[in-house]
């Protein structure tokens, strides 16, 4: 089946396929490379990566309009069940599946931090998205780390979107190791240029045997 995967800006994504659209991060009022707002957005489901404001600050909002399902860390379904008054939520922490009506999710490790407004948000981690019979990795915000290489083994993605804007992730050359290690045949940076002090400048980004695809915010990539 076919998967279009949509850059929204920063590090957000819809992914569509059927009947389903899962919003990867939604991060769109006040991001400024974004060209949607957050009540432009129509999603069946929301995966979060971890509880950083650049990353889960238009969840709530997004999913109490759609009535849409959320997947996340314990902590930060939580929070948005406090916060917002969601009740279809998916609690998780990496190393586990949580089997759906278009495949699972999964969540895997990263090395970073999560919390919003100093509230602790969980364990920071990637996303495993399988639907449409693709599976797509979304790194969330990382350093490099060698396990990527069993990321790559054991859920073998079509497509890699790695964080690339270095000084609170990996920056660009790292990212290319990653797409390397992951070994997705697509890698796709994200994170990155959105402030001044997140790098803009891509070309470090040139992984050996994969297609490096740098998309704009609106671009839409199908898959399959």
């Amino acid at each position: 089946m076919t998967v279009k995967i949509e850059f929204l800006g920063h590090a957000s994504f819809l992914v569509r396929s059927g009947s389903y659209t899962i919003a990867m991060d939604p991060f769109l009022n006040g991001n400024p490379v974004a060209k949607k707002s957050a009540d432009e957005i129509e999603c069946t489901h929301i995966v979060l990566s971890h509880g950083h404001a650049d990353h889960i600050a238009d969840a709530g909002p997004i999913a109490k309009r759609r009535g849409a399902t959320v997947f996340g860390a314990f902590e930060i379904c939580n929070f948005l069940g406090e916060t917002h008054g969601l009740e279809k939520l998916e609690p998780m922490n990496p190393g586990g599946q949580v089997k759906t009506d278009f495949g699972f999710v999964a969540l895997t490790r990263a090395y970073h931090s999560s919390s919003f407004d100093g509230r602790y948000m969980g364990m920071p981690c990637g996303v495993i998205l399988s639907i449409g019979g693709k599976t797509i990795y979304h790194s969330g915000d990382t350093a490099l780390f060698s396990d990527m290489k069993l990321i790559g083994e054991l859920y073998r993605p079509d497509v890699a979107l790695l964080c690339a804007g270095d000084r609170f992730t990996m920056g660009p050359e790292h990212a290319a190791r990653a797409a390397e290690w992951v070994g997705a045949p697509v890698a796709v940076p994200m994170h990155y240029g959105t402030w001044p002090l997140l790098t803009s400048d891509m070309s470090g980004f040139k992984p050996r045997g994969v297609e490096a695809r740098i998309m704009k915010p609106g671009e839409v990539m199908t898959v399959g």
